[in-house]
């Protein structure tokens, strides 16, 4: 059975090292990242079941890490690690989304116990997507590449944060600017939604859409783009 993989994002050194190693020695595997720099790399774009997130760190901060995750994973469980007078920010995490929060110093155990907490609680939410399965193939968005019949192609990075928003909202239009924002992290007064366009007509071709009449990504005219494709793929 495969591991959880949980990203560590911490910039003390020793502290870093004490929660990668207990966390390792409790059977997971571990991603860690020293700066807000890489910790945002990581963050938006590796594959994680949780994140221990510092809030204090070189680069971007926790916070906005965290405000970053939840415009684009929305579903990934989130423990904020704060010192102790950090009460204020403590609760803006909270309110940005984190689920819970553990006060440096703290033990290996309640860190431990707070992980296992959260991750039992993870499987009653909607999960963060990895593979999105439609009919004909599979898009792996971790390895970005597209499985399709006898095929296997690349996804640019551009291309898998897109697939993964729409599936994470499959069922909904969702608005060229939307995606502006959410994917492309851009305001949609400053470019033509036209990228949007170009980038769902190349994302339709490596799923193998018609492109005459897309069944996987459909048109909702005045409205924008919609994954149409149900749970499991069929």
């Amino acid at each position: 059975m495969t591991q959880p993989v949980i990203l560590v994002i911490e910039d003390d050194a020793a502290i870093r090292t004490g929660i990668v190693d207990a966390l390792r020695v409790s059977g997971y595997t571990v991603v860690a990242a020293s700066n807000g720099h890489e910790g945002m790399h990581h963050a938006l774009h590796g594959g994680y079941a949780l994140m221990l997130l510092d809030l204090v760190l070189p680069g971007p901060g926790g916070l906005e890490i965290l405000a970053e995750v939840r415009l684009t994973r929305p579903t990934v469980p989130v423990i904020i690690l704060t010192a102790m007078g950090d009460e204020a920010d403590r609760v803006k995490g909270l309110k940005l989304g984190a689920d819970d929060y553990v006060v440096k110093p703290f033990s290996v155990k309640e860190l431990l116990a707070r992980v296992e907490a959260v991750l039992r609680r993870s499987p009653e939410r909607p999960v963060d997507i990895d593979q999105v399965a439609f009919d004909g193939g599979v898009a792996d968005l971790q390895r970005c590449e597209v499985r399709l019949k006898r095929q296997t192609l690349p996804l640019t990075e551009r291309e898998r944060d897109l697939l993964r928003y729409l599936a994470a909202n499959r069922g909904r239009a969702i608005s060229r600017d939307e995606l502006l924002r959410r994917v492309w992290r851009l305001d949609p007064n400053q470019v033509e939604t036209r990228t949007i366009d170009m980038q769902i007509a190349r994302l339709r071709e490596k799923l193998g859409d018609d492109p005459d009449h897309p069944a996987i990504i459909q048109t909702v005219r005045g409205k924008g783009y919609k994954f149409a494709v149900p749970p499991g793929g069929k």
